[in-house]
Parts: C-alpha cells; sequence; structure tokens
C-alpha cells in the first residue's frame, strides 16, 4: 500500500473509532433498539420522554417536532440522558417522515392532530404510539383502523391502564368470577380545574407556528386562551373532560364489563363553575345500556375535586356484581364480597391514582414497554385500534347526547346514532388540503 493511501486509512479508522456510543446506538438495528421521534413535547410529551428515558436500553430518541420552538431547549435541559446534539429538531412533523432512520413516532399533540398525523405516520411505513382519544371524531377512528391495516404496522393508543399489572390481575378475578357476573360499572374523575377566562385576540408568540398547530383544523384567530392547554375545552381541538380523562376510566369498565358498543346513550350536565369561554361540560353524568346485559355510568367534576367514593387520586371504577363489588384505579384494586369483607386487595407499585395534567405514572412504563415488544416480538398490544374505537366511541357518543339533548340510540355494529341531529358531529369540516385520506 503506498504511504499517502496508508494515511488517508488510518485517519478514517481513528474517524470511526472516535463515533461516540449514544450515536453508534442510533444506527438503525444497532443494540436492537427501536429509533423513535415524538411529536408534541409541551405537555404529555414530556410523559413520552420519560417512558424513552426509562426504557433508554431499548429506545434511541432520535427527534422532536413541535410549532413551538421555545420547548425544544427545555427538553434538552430535561433530559440529557436522552438527547444530545444529535437529536433533531423540527417544527413541521412531516420532515420526521422523511427520515429514513426513524422507525416509530409517538404522538403526544392535541387531540384535533392526533388520527391524521397518525395515519400519514402509518402511510410512511412508521410505527405510531398515539395518545387517546385516539380521534378527534368517531369517522377518524375508522379511518385510522384502516390506515393500520392497509401499512402491516403497529399501533398502540395510550390507554394506559390496560398494562397495569392490578388491572389486569382484577381482570382474571371477575373473569373467574370472583364477584358473580359483573354487571354496572360506576367510573368518576374529579378535579379543581379554574376558569380559563374570555380569550383576546393576541400578537401570536415569536417561533410559534399557530397555523402548522391548527393543522387540519379550519383557520381560527389566536387567542391568549387557547394553547398549551386550554384547547381541550373547545369542540374546534379538543373532546372535553369525557374524553380528555372519562376515557381512561371508561375504557377500563367497558374492558372488565366484557362489553362493546353501547345500543343507548344519555346525558345531563353542563358547564356550572365559571362564565368563560369554555365550550364542554365542567359537570357531566353519562350513563350507557349495552347489549349483553350490562352498563356504566360517568360522573365528571372538573371544578369540585371533593372525594367522595372513597378513593384518593380523583378517579377510579367501581365495578358491581351479583356476588360482590370490586374498585380499581391506576394505584390498584380491592375486592369486596356483599357483606363489605376485603377478599382481595393488591397495590400497583409503580403507580398512584392522580389528576395532574402530565399524568405520569409508572403504567407509562409498562404501555411503551409492551410496544416495543410488539414491535421487535410480535408480542400482543395492550391497547389496539379495534378496542380503541370503541371506548372512544363512548365518548364521543356521551359529548352528542349531552350537545343535542337527546337519548342515543346506537347500532351496535357501525357505532353510528340513529339521531339524525347527533350524526351531525360523526365527523368535522377539515381545512383545505389537510383531509386524511386512506
Amino acid at each position: 500500500m503506498k504511504r499517502r493511501q496508508f494515511i488517508k486509512n488510518s485517519a478514517l479508522a481513528a474517524s470511526a473509532i472516535s463515533i461516540s456510543a449514544k450515536s453508534y446506538g442510533k444506527i438503525i438495528g444497532a443494540n436492537d433498539r427501536i429509533n423513535m421521534a415524538t411529536a408534541g413535547v409541551n405537555s404529555r410529551g414530556r410523559a413520552h420522554l420519560t417512558m424513552v428515558r426509562n426504557l433508554k436500553s431499548q429506545i434511541n430518541m432520535v427527534a422532536l417536532a413541535d410549532p413551538d420552538k421555545r420547548v425544544f431547549q427545555k427538553c434538552f435541559n430535561d433530559f440529557p440522558e436522552i438527547l444530545d446534539s444529535s437529536t433533531k429538531t423540527v417544527s413541521d412533523f412531516r420532515r420526521v417522515l422523511e427520515m429514513k432512520d426513524v422507525d416509530a413516532l409517538s404522538i403526544a399533540t392535541p387531540d384535533h392532530w392526533h388520527a391524521p398525523m397518525a395515519i400519514m405516520a402509518l402511510q410512511a411505513g412508521k410505527h405510531v404510539y398515539c395518545e387517546k382519544p385516539c380521534c378527534h371524531n368517531p369517522n377518524e377512528g375508522y379511518m385510522l383502523k384502516t390506515a393500520m391495516e392497509k401499512s402491516g404496522k403497529k399501533l398502540q393508543i395510550g390507554n394506559q391502564q390496560r398494562s397495569a399489572p392490578t388491572t389486569i390481575s382484577l381482570l382474571h378475578d371477575l373473569q373467574n368470577g370472583i364477584i358473580g357476573r359483573p354487571y354496572y360499572a360506576k367510573t368518576w374523575y374529579e378535579a379543581n380545574r379554574g376558569s380559563i377566562g374570555i380569550g383576546k385576540p393576541t400578537a401570536i408568540p415569536a417561533d410559534f407556528d399557530w397555523d402548522l398547530w391548527q393543522g387540519p383544523a379550519p383557520r381560527k384567530e389566536y387567542k391568549d386562551n387557547i394553547v398549551h392547554y386550554n384547547w381541550h375545552w373547545f369542540w374546534h381541538w379538543g373532546t372535553g373532560e369525557v374524553s380528555n380523562n372519562g376515557l381512561h376510566e371508561m375504557d377500563i369498565a367497558r374492558w372488565l364489563l366484557g362489553a362493546g358498543i353501547p345500543n343507548k346513550v344519555s346525558s345531563a350536565g353542563g358547564r356550572f363553575s365559571f362564565n368563560d369561554d369554555w365550550e364542554f361540560y365542567d359537570t357531566q353524568n353519562v350513563s350507557y345500556e349495552f347489549d349483553n346485559g350490562t352498563m356504566i355510568n360517568w360522573e365528571g367534576k372538573s371544578c369540585n375535586g371533593m372525594d367522595v367514593h372513597g378513593r384518593k387520586g380523583g378517579r377510579g371504577t367501581w365495578i358491581h356484581g351479583t356476588e360482590g363489588t370490586a374498585v380499581v384505579d391506576r394505584g390498584g384494586m380491592t375486592i369486596y364480597d356483599k357483606n363489605d369483607r376485603i377478599i382481595k386487595q393488591e397495590f400497583e407499585r409503580n403507580s398512584k391514582s392522580s389528576v395532574d395534567t402530565l399524568g405520569i405514572t409508572g403504567l407509562d412504563n409498562y404501555h411503551m414497554q409492551n410496544f416495543v415488544n410488539a414491535i421487535k416480538k410480535g408480542e400482543s398490544l395492550n391497547s389496539p385500534i379495534d378496542e380503541a374505537i370503541k371506548s372512544t366511541l363512548l365518548c364521543h357518543l356521551g359529548n352528542m347526547a349531552q350537545k343535542t339533548g337527546m337519548t342515543l340510540h346506537v347500532d351496535t355494529s357501525t357505532g353510528k346514532p340513529k339521531e339524525a341531529e347527533a350524526m351531525k358531529l360523526w365527523s368535522r369540516e377539515y381545512e383545505k388540503g389537510w383531509e386524511p385520506k386512506v
């Protein structure tokens, strides 16, 4: 070998040796880790970064996407174990979908983005972990299912309690008849939310892409009480408390009762605590009846957190059966006989029930681990889209019943209410050019 070529080859070898272990870990297939990107890192997205940090031996965080560039530096400051100079940051998540080294996308955006973004990610060949609700309206849920089936990729929906060991244990106990035949579930959520006030038009903050944040939603004027959390309470972007929090408990209730799509839905409630821009309901009581002889009730009190259910934490699910009763939340479960004697009790080792806005619990790690195992080992997903659609539909039907003032009679084969007024809420209008396509 000529001397000049020898020196050149030696320099290349030295350069290769200097690659950091973390950079090597980001090469697809290195250490059998999944390369992941997260879209939406202002609020719930921080829970996703926490999950990745806890599972960093199995996941590489290679990119962050958020239309608010101001949030990136905070993420780098708070998660140095998984983010460094090699981590890409982009305002437009579509740039992430173009990255060949991204295997999976986790979505923690506002609700109006969930299904459209997940559909685009699946079509780009990415696995998807998507926060609940899986859709802003019922029609999107079925579109998302079609996109998943066409893609052949994994789609996990963020109903984290389905991965809780104590909830899974309770499911097995109920199936074995520990309280006889379960027939009624009472679910609840209670918090002390304040007023969101009356929004005022104001200048869009620098480094925040308001147009991109709106994405598939028809354009609205920017006001000072929308981002980054109060969008939950506007029909245009959010799905209300019944979907924001009630979905968690009703998903578990429906699962434990073995129920599917309800045949009858009624709701009572309103915005009682404050006179402001909040468009949904701070107090709501929704009832569901099912073909298998079961029923679910959800009681939501967004602005009065007084505990009246004997379970600290502001949320939970009672399951009543012919021979006893069980209660379960994110902190564990207790089973009683008909004389109120405890016959079994289990506490969740790595979690507790809470109503904070980030919702970070140990259950996140179980749920993300299940997603990773599904990709790498073919493990069954704990919250597949088929199940997520049914549970999310409970929330949409509850909002439909409340908004129309009607008792809804539902076709259980399609999930569609038979009342024409309610069917006006089955889908939505989209900003031109942003319509989901499957």
